[in-house]
């Protein structure tokens, strides 16, 4: 692990080098490319370069038990070698952790499609409620959330909202959500108070680069129409929806947010894109079984993930039996003490799969 973990900073002064080098600066491109890899390193080169600085300080300090010391200055090194070994033991766990394979969308946005399942008007409410839900916590986070297409129903629900959250490490947070998510509570139009429950699916997507997923025009028919509200109402009499079919795949994304078409088609290939990647992503999953031990659940997006019991105030994540008493808190948009249980168990899996 040290050769790794020296390789990996020579390879972050090198990337300083060529940050200086006005060639590079020049280049848009190469800049962006090796900015990002050098924010990537960043964090793994401090911990080593502090774990390098902390086993120098405790040889110093083992040494001087060989000089002749009085007992009182014997009992300080003392002191200090059992604090450093602990410090270096814990960086050396840090260490493990952050040297772990890294799934490459970790650093990406992320598309988001939160719709009603089972439960008609109240399987939409819930879909709002889980949209606010990751706005919130996108907010919290120092996130940007924009909405790319919403198909609200009477009620004040969604049957469909398509959202992207854009932030420093998003998809390696929100990645955690995909999968069916069920609500068991009453519902305002129940006269008999009885406890329903419904489900909404969330599928969350890393927004794919034009380098990463060729889109060819001639594959994509394009469609316009006019945008409508709940119900059919017309909200826009001009032409400014737009549809695009990717006839390769049969992929079909439709948006209507914006009044202009232009807008409408640019937020529309954003989607596009990134159903195309994910569904490439998903394809190569099935068939390396291997990489879903190191996934928490099995990425299956009908696998029921977490239910949110309002009677009870529960919220229960089922991937890693996780139950919290804090349904109005979690629905504020405190999502830290769940994401933060998924992903060490995800390190956890990970330390495992490399163990055996």
């Amino acid at each position: 692990m040290i050769e790794r973990l020296q390789t990996l900073e020579d390879r972050y002064e090198k990337l300083n080098e060529l940050l200086s080098d006005p060639e590079v600066i020049s280049d848009t491109n190469k800049l962006r490319e090796y900015s990002k890899e050098q924010s990537g390193l960043q964090e793994t080169v401090t911990a080593y370069r502090e774990y390098k600085e902390v086993t120098e300080q405790l040889d110093d300090a083992k040494a001087m038990l060989d000089d002749k010391l009085d007992a009182e200055m014997t009992e300080m090194v003392k002191e200090e070698i059992s604090e450093l070994s602990t410090r270096k033991q814990d960086l050396e766990e840090r260490l493990k952790v952050l040297m772990l394979p890294k799934d490459p969308n970790d650093d990406k946005n992320v598309i988001m499609e939160v719709r009603g399942a089972a439960g008609g008007d109240e399987a939409a409410l819930f879909a709002g409620d889980l949209y606010r839900m990751y706005a919130r916590y996108a907010e919290a986070q120092g996130w940007k959330t924009e909405v790319i297409e919403a198909n609200a129903n009477d009620v004040g629900g969604y049957k469909e909202i398509i959202f992207m959250v854009t932030g420093d490490m998003a998809y390696s947070k929100m990645k955690f959500e995909n999968g069916a998510h069920r609500v068991q509570r009453v519902p305002e139009t129940e006269s008999g108070g009885r406890i329903h429950t419904s489900t909404a699916t969330v599928v969350v997507m890393p927004e794919a680069e034009e380098v990463e997923v060729e889109v060819h025009d001639k594959d994509i028919r394009v469609d316009t129409f006019a945008s409508s509200g709940p119900g059919g109402q017309s909200v826009n009499t001009t032409m400014s929806a737009v549809r695009l079919t990717h006839e390769p795949t049969g992929i079909v994304v439709s948006c209507q947010d914006e009044k202009s078409q232009i807008k409408n088609k640019e937020k529309a290939m954003k989607v596009l894109r990134a159903r195309i990647y994910d569904k490439f992503q998903q394809e190569a999953r099935a068939e390396i079984d291997e990489s879903r031990k190191s996934a928490v659940g099995t990425g299956d997006r009908s696998e029921r993930i977490r239910t949110y019991n309002f009677p009870q105030t529960r919220v229960t994540d089922h991937r890693i039996g996780l139950t919290l008493q804090k349904l109005d808190q979690i629905l504020q948009g405190n999502l830290g003490e769940i994401i933060d249980a998924l992903l060490i168990e995800e390190q956890t899996k990970k330390l495992e799969q490399i163990g055996e």
